[in-house]
């Protein structure tokens, strides 16, 4: 197929996105192109605002658009349950299961020293800080069920249990080698009842 430049460059823009192939993304620039200007001007600043606008909480490092992200400001929240998380996308799929009503606190990763990921480079530091300051009783690590989500489990059950707080680890009712953002809310659900001490 014969693209316009423009054109061409929407689709390899496109195809940067995760889970996007060529054919996808040209389907999806395609519509862009036959869609009217009201919505292609909308689905932009939807783009710029969400670069804009979103950064980090300055307590768990979920998404937020101030300071605090929503969940760290709700007073309903209780401080005394801390659930650990890899990345953004695991906090909103364990929050789809609407049984957990504690806080976060989001890796950003997972050790890895292989591609140079060490502790240092994941947000434990900020995490132990939260926990020192005593309000904590137990604290959930729902890393991927990979292994270096275990080894990343593991390590901060070894951080963490000096300081005289509850460790558990989600239930495996999530596959091997899966990802927690991709799991069903049920079963994501019985994996946070199921959890165990480490």
């Amino acid at each position: 197929m014969h693209l316009t430049p423009a054109l061409a460059r929407l689709v390899q823009a496109l195809g940067k996105l995760p889970g996007i192939g060529e054919k996808t993304a040209t389907r999806l620039a395609l519509h862009i192109l036959n869609a009217d200007r009201d919505y292609v001007e909308s689905l932009a600043e939807a783009i710029w605002a969400v670069k804009a606008a979103t950064t980090l909480c300055q307590e768990c490092f979920g998404l937020a658009e101030g300071e605090l992200c929503s969940i760290c400001s709700d007073p309903q929240r209780s401080p005394e349950a801390i659930c650990v998380v890899e990345e953004p996308a695991d906090l909103m799929a364990v929050e789809r299961t609407h049984d957990y009503r504690g806080q976060y606190h989001v890796l950003h990763g997972v050790l890895a020293p292989l591609d140079g990921i060490g502790p240092d480079e994941l947000k434990i530091a900020p995490l132990l800080e939260r926990l020192r300051r005593g309000r904590t009783k137990e604290v959930i690590i729902a890393t991927n069920p990979t292994v270096e989500g275990e080894a990343t489990a593991l390590y901060l059950a070894k951080l963490i249990k000096p300081l005289g707080i509850r460790v558990s680890r989600i239930a495996h009712g999530i596959p091997m080698g899966g990802d927690v953002e991709y799991v069903d809310a049920v079963t994501l659900g019985r994996a946070i009842e199921g959890r165990r001490e480490m």
